[in-house]
């Protein structure tokens, strides 16, 4: 425990509500706007009184009630930018202050302010509202690579503070570790696994935070950083851009499905597939000189057989899925990027669901495969929904596979049986694989559960397993076609299909987003970047920063070269893309 000594003081008190503001012709929901407020003001356990967050997902709650920003900082910027119009406030912060620099304050310090006792919890979490406010879109990558993000308090102790007090510090962090060190182990590639262990001890930190160091820990030999993105957990492509492959067999699994087995022309083993992963295939027009089609199919073969295997169901208005199914041949090529994806069956000893609808099942059963060749002894539950028999793929196959793991449960839903589907043999269940189900079945809750097939099955057995009571964070899913997009503070707006962006044709780099199904050319004086361009086309997408900093804007690469502007901070991982800070060098195909 230190000696209480001043720290600092409090300069200002800033606080503002969640208004909207106009940016880029769209409405933002946001907090950022603070002004100075006079005479005391009361510090509560989620806020400052007459303050609120925009955006609760990212700012705000316990861990973020009371965000600071230091003075030095200010004169920094200024001197950086050019800037003589800063004031206090202008950084979202609530409290700015003389002293406590980032480099200086340490995660679990604790500091007393007029009648609150204040701890300080993690650094700024980069956002691009802070460039909105200080018309600076570069500021959150700023932040972080001048090393001054500023910090959040929580509040062990509730009271009034008022500007002009002094800031005492009353207790050491445990680790000494201060802000802008756990700042870069997060944000930057200089993430020693001693340090995360350091940063891992303190209790104080944000569980957030903490739940990144420790997935940065377990994946310390990784090239991404999965402490920011799922994505960068993906095994590295085998190969960069497309191939040709030899069409070795196509088989009718059910009326809507065939299994096409794809070689190297070659005779070469095939890198090995994991159980879980997809193809990117490229699909040729039926007539000379039509444009080839790309998409995404998932591996339904043995993971690490010389040859690949993909399942195709024949959509109504699916343009390649019925060339494949019209067109393709024995002897034919398909040219195709090496497997990805994060949609990945874990070790461990844990209990499996296996949980899917539909052409659903074909990552099901590539893990199911898996399971079955390592003779495994987990509890294993294989839960399946068709129409009716003439469209359950794979039905035979998966019930040898079962009858290979004693241990295993299986469940076999048709919604509509046909009058030659035998119950108890053909199927176990009328009806659909839905919440009764579930909860009369009772899967054990320490389970780790998959599931593939379209979306609202998917949020059905997703709301169905967390009230049952499995932890959401064991459940992992693989999505038909493009995920949903996530714009964090816009406002809603009805969703369109993707489409032309605006203006005449563009001549530049053709870009495919190969999960829409959509392709385009793109142009650089109209676009910064791929995700102004996938944004003007409506194509969904995900992102947080807009500067290279944060990743949630992470896309696997499936072909083609990016440049980057500016470059970002921490690299993505190999064959993954950064969409808000690159453009195309050629044509790119994005898994988007």
């Amino acid at each position: 425990m230190a000696h209480p000594s001043v720290a600092g003081r409090l300069v200002s008190v800033n606080v503002g509500m969640p208004a909207d503001v106009e940016w880029r012709g769209q409405r933002v929901r946001t907090g950022i706007w603070k002004s100075p407020v006079r005479g005391p003001v009361m510090v509560r356990r989620l806020n400052i009184d007459g303050d609120g967050q925009g955006d609760l997902a990212g700012h705000g709650g316990e861990m973020r009630a009371v965000m600071v920003y230091q003075l030095d900082s200010y004169r920094h910027w200024a001197l950086e930018l050019g800037r003589d119009d800063l004031t206090p406030g202008n950084f979202g912060e609530n409290l700015t202050v003389e002293g406590l620099a980032d480099a200086e304050v340490c995660i679990g310090d604790r500091f007393r302010i007029g009648g609150a006792v204040l701890e300080v919890t993690q650094p700024r979490v980069t956002c691009y509202r802070v460039g909105i406010r200080m018309n600076e879109p570069r500021m959150a990558s700023l932040l972080v690579a001048h090393g001054r993000p500023g910090f959040y308090f929580r509040v062990l102790e509730e009271g009034e503070i008022e500007a002009g007090q002094e800031i005492v510090k009353v207790a050491g962090g445990p680790e000494s570790m201060p802000v802008v060190a756990i700042d870069r182990l997060l944000y930057t590639p200089d993430r020693p696994a001693d340090q995360l262990i350091r940063a891992l001890r303190i209790d104080a930190l944000s569980p957030g935070w903490k739940e990144s160091f420790r997935a940065l820990l377990a994946d310390s030999d990784g090239a991404g950083n999965v402490g920011l993105t799922a994505a960068a957990s993906a095994p590295a492509p085998a190969w960069a851009g497309f191939r040709p492959l030899l069409v070795t067999a196509v088989r009718r699994e059910s009326a809507a499905v065939i299994s096409i087995r794809l070689a190297d022309p070659a005779g070469r083993p095939l890198p090995a597939a994991l159980p879980g992963q997809y193809l990117t295939v490229r699909v040729p027009g039926d007539q000379p000189g039509e444009q080839a089609l790309i998409r995404d199919y998932s591996l339904s073969g043995a993971p690490g057989a010389p040859e690949y295997r993909i399942g195709v169901k024949a959509e109504p208005h699916g343009g390649a899925s019925n060339r494949l199914h019209r067109s393709l041949r024995v002897g034919d090529r398909l040219e195709a990027a090496a497997p990805r994806g994060t949609f990945l069956l874990a070790d461990g000893t844990a209990p499996v669901l296996l949980i899917s609808a539909g052409i659903g099942v074909t990552p099901m059963l590539a893990m199911l495969r898996a399971l079955a060749d390592q003779g495994s002894t987990r509890q294993i539950w294989w839960l399946h929904g068709a129409r009716d028999g003439t469209e359950h793929p794979f039905a035979e196959e998966a019930r040898e596979l079962l009858n290979r793991l004693p241990g295993s449960h299986f469940r076999i839903c048709y919604s509509r049986p046909a009058a030659a589907d035998r119950l108890g043999v053909d199927y176990t269940d009328a009806g659909h694989l839905d919440a009764e189900l579930l909860d009369r079945l009772a899967p054990p809750r320490d389970a780790y559960a998959y599931l593939c097939g379209p979306n609202p099955f998917m949020a059905n057995v997703i709301d169905a397993l967390t009230a049952h009571g499995l932890d959401r964070r064991r459940i992992r899913t693989e999505i038909f076609g493009a995920e949903p997009g996530s714009t964090p503070g816009i406002a809603a707006t009805p969703a369109r299909p993707p489409h032309q962006p605006p203006g005449p044709p563009a001549t530049g780099p053709s870009v495919t987003f190969a999960r829409s199904g959509f392709g385009t050319n793109y142009d650089a004086e109209r676009y910064v970047s791929l995700l102004e361009l996938a944004e003007a086309c409506d194509v969904p997408v995900r992102w947080s920063c807009r500067t290279g900093v944060c990743h949630t804007c992470e896309t696997p690469l499936g072909a083609g070269r990016v440049g980057y502007d500016p470059d970002p901070l921490d690299p993505p991982a190999n064959g993954d893309v950064l969409l808000c800070c690159s453009a195309p060098l050629d044509d790119i195909v994005l898994d988007l």
